[in-house]
């Protein structure tokens, strides 16, 4: 499959969260209207919803990523850093969604501030791809290995955390987890 094959959104206002869901899932499934919906869900009661920036232009949290997933039969596993990538049992994993630090820029200028980016990786037809909506299109990785390096890269940065995106039943079994490791 060609790059231009590849599902890739990119980025608008504060909506890498879902930018990230979607790439991972390959096709539009989540909007700014399903996001909020899930916000809403998950605080009712609340007057300034605290999953969500308070403007109205997305940053939504973790717990959105992880229910969104939740409802298409998926699960959003937390990656331990201090374990090896090399202990992921890659086949079982469906994509990753990391959340990265990222530069602040107004138009061309980049600001002294970072925040953090959710950013989707997955395998399309045998090839690891970086789906970041920064990105101008998609960027292949490449295979095992390098995705691997490319994990490990990014998670060397300090705040940098990753979900590993899977079937309910994998999480479940936690066959996501090479058998020779343990998941605690």
């Amino acid at each position: 499959m060609s790059e231009g094959e590849v599902f890739h959104e990119k980025q608008r206002l504060e909506l890498c969260a879902i930018h990230a869901l979607n790439n991972v899932l390959q096709e539009r499934v989540f909007t700014k209207e399903t996001a909020d919906d899930i916000c809403k869900r998950l605080a009712p009661q609340c007057v300034m919803n605290p999953h969500r920036s308070v403007l109205g232009t997305g940053n939504y949290d973790v717990n959105v990523i992880m229910a969104a997933l939740q409802s298409r039969g998926l699960a959003a596993v937390w990656w331990d850093k201090r374990k090896s990538i090399q202990n992921l049992c890659l086949d079982k994993i469906a994509g990753f969604i990391l959340n990265v630090p990222s530069r602040v820029s107004l138009g061309f200028v980049s600001l002294p501030l970072r925040r953090r980016h959710w950013l989707a990786v997955r395998d399309v037809n045998g090839q690891f791809y970086n789906l970041d909506s920064k990105l101008k299109g998609p960027a292949c990785i490449g295979g095992e290995t390098e995705l691997r390096s490319f994990l490990i890269e990014q998670l060397s940065q300090d705040v940098a955390e990753m979900l590993l995106v899977v079937q309910k039943e994998v999480d479940d079994d936690g066959t996501w987890l090479k058998p020779d490791d343990t998941r605690k």
